[in-house]
């Protein structure tokens, strides 16, 4: 995380941060363009690391929006529940990871979308028996998407 952090400052990127070991970045930047951002990372990743990965921006602001829309099942202090905010990638579409996925089972998880973010909330013992968890991963849709937790969200943000 500390050579992705010097990666970002080499960008011209201000107030680099890095949370958890799982490529959370946060940074400043004049650029409004997400596009052109994104394309910037994507190369300077490849070319740093040697890895063709999907990168996901979003703005503090777009963030906030999100998480201000949460269904007020999302993110409560049930332990028994683990919730998660999953963030479409353009150009895909929930529609099109609806399509992909299917419903989710009911009982065992919940789903409402905002924008192109997606608030899933499962049983914690019953997550291998849940439609999404099972979809999520696979190969055709694991690429169009990046989760992380509640938790994870709210402390991003609040950086």
């Amino acid at each position: 995380m500390a050579e992705l952090k010097k990666a970002f400052e080499e960008l011209g990127f201000g107030a680099v941060k890095t949370y958890l070991n799982s490529g959370n970045v946060i940074f400043s930047s004049d650029e409004e363009n997400i596009g052109s951002l994104t394309d910037r990372i994507e190369t300077t990743i490849k070319k740093w690391f040697g890895l063709d990965i999907p990168v996901f921006v979003i703005s503090k602001e777009e963030l906030e929006d999100i998480l201000q829309h949460a269904p007020d099942w999302w993110g409560d202090e049930n332990k028994e529940i683990y919730d998660n905010l999953i963030f479409i990638m353009p150009p895909t579409t929930f529609a099109e990871v609806w399509d992909e996925i299917g419903e989710p089972r009911e009982g065992l998880e919940k789903i409402q979308n905002y924008k192109e973010a997606v608030f899933w909330s499962f049983s914690r013992k019953d997550y291998q028996k849940t439609n999404w968890w099972r979809e999520t991963a696979s190969a055709n849709i694991s690429g169009k998407l990046t989760i992380r937790t509640a938790n994870t969200v709210r402390k991003i943000n609040g950086m």
